[in-house]
C-alpha cells in the first residue's frame, strides 16, 4: 500500500492533482487507513502513471476517461481508441500551424525593431494597435 505523497513521487503527479483526479472520477477513491489516510495499490500507481502520460500528450479529461474505459474492456476493437488518438493528433497538428503562423508575424514584427528608438515610433507598440499592420491572420 502507498500513500498518497509515496504515490506523488513515484507518478511526479503533486497531492491536489491526485485529489482532484479521485473527485473527478478518474482515480478511484482510496483505502482509508484507521488514521483516516488514503492508500493506494499498484493498479492505483498504473492507473495514475496512465492519467499522467495522457495529460503529457496533452488529452482532456473526458478523452482520458473515456480511454479508460475502454481499457476496461481489452477483448473489444480498439477504434474508438485510435479515434481518440486521431482527433487528438489533428487537434496538436491544427495548434501547430497556428503556432507557425504567429511564429512567422512575431518574427516579421521584430525584425522591424533595431532598439534604437523611442517608444512612440516602437514598431512592436504599433503593430499590436493596428492589426492591419500585420501580414495575414492569425
Amino acid at each position: 500500500m502507498l500513500s498518497i505523497g509515496d504515490l506523488s513521487k513515484r507518478t511526479g503527479v503533486k497531492v491536489p492533482t491526485i485529489r482532484y483526479y479521485e473527485q473527478m472520477g478518474l482515480l478511484a477513491a482510496a483505502e482509508r487507513s484507521e488514521g483516516n489516510q488514503r492508500r493506494y495499490e499498484r493498479q492505483d500507481l498504473e492507473r495514475l502513471a496512465f492519467i499522467r502520460h495522457a495529460r503529457d500528450l496533452g488529452l482532456d479529461i473526458s478523452a482520458i476517461r473515456e480511454l479508460i474505459a475502454l481499457s476496461q474492456h481489452p477483448h473489444q476493437p480498439c477504434g474508438n481508441a485510435d479515434r481518440i488518438a486521431s482527433d487528438h493528433l489533428k487537434s496538436v497538428r491544427d495548434k501547430i500551424e497556428k503556432l507557425k503562423k504567429l511564429e512567422q508575424e512575431l518574427a516579421r514584427i521584430v525584425s522591424h525593431c533595431d532598439g534604437d528608438h523611442a517608444i512612440e515610433d516602437c514598431y512592436v507598440i504599433r503593430s499590436l494597435s493596428d492589426h492591419g499592420l500585420c501580414d495575414s491572420e492569425h
